[in-house]
């Protein structure tokens, strides 16, 4: 086991393209949550992409973040906003920009490697970021151990012959994978027949930011969708059962949560179904902010499906979020899900792309307070023991130091 020279503690690098960009950013923090919690027993570093108005090198949250510019500022439009693979798909000339990306991410991180010692490397997303980590690996003289965690999209949406062969030689290369769910564990092993892989989700904060009222009063005829407005969220399936909503609740609101490529479509829907007076789209919400709409929701409603090209959940933290504020919950029946949503006990399950049964299960929680507070209560009890940030964090703190304790003292 190796250790950095001046403060005696391990060197994590973490290698992502989703992080803050600057204080109040409202990207995804599951990375920044994590490492700043690795921070306690490692010395952390982090490797995620530049943006426009973001600093090349920051303490951020006492961590040392480096930032790697890939292309002009203003052509620095592959990470962020929804993410690569949401990019891609908005615009098909992003897909000029990912040699560069992975090139640039590459450079970056041998420079890293050489200039001062790495113990282990945690690559989040298989592809850019696994591959780079092994081809960088193979360039340094140290050899740090690699941790590499799949979030879902990168595990089930990227597919086609050459792309599942790298993620199979990725997945059969690292160190260790960790998936986020029990359902992308069975796939990547049957993709990749390896069978050593550890389930660790990301996690939320369920001790002191999503928690319950001590008495919840939520907004009887509010439902809430948060996440953004792509094809794997399933929004058009939720809108399209409102007409069915509206008819037997007249005051009901929806409130949508989020931005994405789908909302001018999705706001056409909403006129086209006659519904638009009762739907509220609120653009995207500061994660501080999210905590007060669970609250007062009286129904959390996420009908996710499998996008064409076989996009889809690899957990859904939304759910746990809801659950932490006591918020009941409607979902649909894909099986990364399941980790969280237990049919009658957390939540109910509707069935996928199937607007009427949507529908009928939103419409049972909103007819009776008596059933929402109980699921919203047990599904608090039932994400509070698995998904709490310290424990999360504790699960990865013990993997990475496993690993070391098992690499050769450097001489």
């Amino acid at each position: 086991m190796t250790a950095d020279s001046l403060s005696g503690r391990n060197r994590v690098l973490v290698l992502t393209s989703t992080f803050p960009r600057w204080e109040g950013d409202r990207e995804p923090p599951f990375v920044f949550e994590l490492s700043r919690r690795l921070a306690k027993q490692f010395d952390v570093v982090v490797l995620a992409p530049h943006a426009p108005g973001a600093k090349t090198r920051e303490q951020f949250g006492g961590i040392d973040v480096h930032r790697f510019r890939y292309c002009f500022p203003r052509m620095q439009r592959l990470a962020y906003d929804g993410g690569i693979l949401a990019n891609l798909k908005r615009n098909r000339f992003n897909y000029l920009l990912v040699p560069l990306f992975t090139a640039a991410e590459f450079i970056s991180l041998i420079r890293l490697l050489r200039q001062s010692r790495i113990d282990a490397i945690h690559a989040h997303w298989l592809i850019p970021q696994g591959l780079v980590a092994l081809a960088a690996r193979l360039f340094s003289i140290e050899k740090p151990v690699i941790v590499c965690t799949s979030h879902g999209g990168d595990l089930f949406g990227l597919s086609g012959p050459l792309l599942s062969a790298v993620k199979r030689a990725i997945i059969r290369r690292v160190d260790k994978l960790t998936v986020v769910s029990h359902a992308m564990a069975d796939y990547a092993a049957t993709l990749a027949d390896r069978h050593d892989l550890e389930v660790i989700p990301m996690g939320v904060d369920l001790a002191h930011r999503f928690t319950p009222l001590p008495e919840r009063a939520s907004a009887p005829d509010e439902i809430l969708f948060a996440g953004r407005l792509v094809e794997k969220k399933g929004v058009r399936y939720l809108i399209l059962a409102m007409p069915m909503i509206v008819q037997r609740r007249p005051q009901v609101t929806l409130l949508i949560a989020g931005e994405g490529p789908e909302r001018e479509e999705l706001e056409k829907l909403a006129f086209a179904t006659g519904v638009a007076g009762h739907i509220r789209f609120l653009g995207a919400i500061e994660n501080r902010d999210l905590r007060t709409l669970y609250r007062r929701a009286a129904v959390f409603v996420a009908p996710s499906v499998v996008a064409r090209g076989g996009d889809q959940e690899g957990l859904g933290l939304v759910f746990v979020e809801a659950l932490g504020c006591g918020c009941a919950v409607v979902a649909s029946d894909l099986p990364a899900i399941r980790d969280v949503i237990i049919d009658g006990v957390t939540g109910l399950i509707c069935k996928q792309k199937d607007s009427a049964d949507l529908g009928r299960k939103v419409l049972t929680l909103l007819d009776d307070p008596i059933q929402r507070a109980k699921l919203g209560a047990a599904g608090r009890r039932h994400v509070a023991d698995r998904f709490d940030w310290e424990i999360v964090a504790e699960r990865y703190r013990q993997l990475i130091d496993a690993l070391l304790q098992r690499q050769p003292a450097s001489p």
